[in-house]
């Protein structure tokens, strides 16, 4: 069985209701955690499987989804947590195939699916664990020529996103968690407050556990990117960076290294 938890700010009210009606049609679904950041209750369509929480204020990604993975650690029942976005469209079958290869897998704390977007291109969002300037040319330069090599590398372009790969970091836009990891690890940091908490959880989860981009599932996702949007977002973007790396090392990272050049000798061996 898994749980699943789903947080909003001011969200579209039929997305989510969408969302929901798929994922409760699942049998391995037992609990779906609806974490209300907005400022104005969210209308929803109810079932037996609905849990709506609302905070009245937006108290970040992390720390509203660990409402829901604190749950689920606390159920012996549950072996999965799903992270999903409101914005995604994904089957309950979908999301059993998911199920089932992670439990029949007991090396792997996340799988995530192959992401496209509503037109149909692939949303690249299975990386490497990343330094300073994989960020900064990703954000400012990533249609200059100098910063497509690096960019290639990071998001593991190379691969063409059609094989089952060990990755370094997970989108939290969708992720299925092992929750025996989440029992070793620990959830999601409370000092992000809306970006790189996936991150953060994907490089903890991954020295214990595999990351597995597994593209036998595809789900759409709007992925609004807001922090190119708004400068304000920006700004919260840039903040969890240097969060980030003030943790785990700016320019001196050990297991980055390591880590990444495990993944990229297999990734590049099986692609010859």
């Amino acid at each position: 069985m898994i749980n699943v938890s789903i947080v909003l700010y001011n969200n579209d009210e039929r997305e989510i209701d969408k969302l929901i009606k798929n994922i409760s049609e699942s049998p391995i679904v037992k609990k779906i955690f609806v974490i209300d950041n907005s400022i104005r209750k969210t209308e929803l369509k109810y079932n037996n499987k609905l849990s709506y929480i609302f905070n009245n204020k937006n108290i970040g990604y992390g720390k509203a989804h660990n409402i829901g993975l604190t749950k689920s650690i606390n159920d012996d029942n549950i072996k999965g947590h799903l992270i999903i976005n409101p914005d995604v469209e994904i089957s309950s079958n979908d999301l059993e195939r998911l199920y089932n290869y992670l439990i029949n897998n007991k090396d792997i704390g996340i799988i995530v699916p192959k992401v496209i977007y509503p037109n149909g291109e692939i949303q690249y969002l299975s990386k490497l664990l990343p330094d300073p300037f994989d960020l900064i040319f990703r954000r400012f330069f990533y249609y200059t020529n100098f910063a497509k090599k690096k960019i290639n590398k990071y998001e593991l372009r190379f691969t063409n996103y059609n094989k089952i790969m060990e990755i370094g970091v997970a989108s939290g836009s969708c992720m299925l968690i092992n929750v025996n990891a989440l029992k070793k690890t620990g959830l999601f940091d409370e000092r992000y407050f809306m970006y790189l908490e996936d991150y953060d959880l994907s490089r903890r989860i991954g020295k214990f556990y595999k990351i597995i981009f597994f593209p036998d599932v595809t789900i759409r996702h709007k992925y609004e990117m807001h922090s190119y949007k708004k400068f304000k977002m920006l700004i919260v973007h840039i903040i969890s960076a240097i969060k980030y790396f003030n943790k785990w090392g700016w320019f001196f990272d050990k297991y980055r290294k390591t880590k990444n050049k495990q993944i990229l000798k297999k990734l590049r061996w099986e692609n010859e």
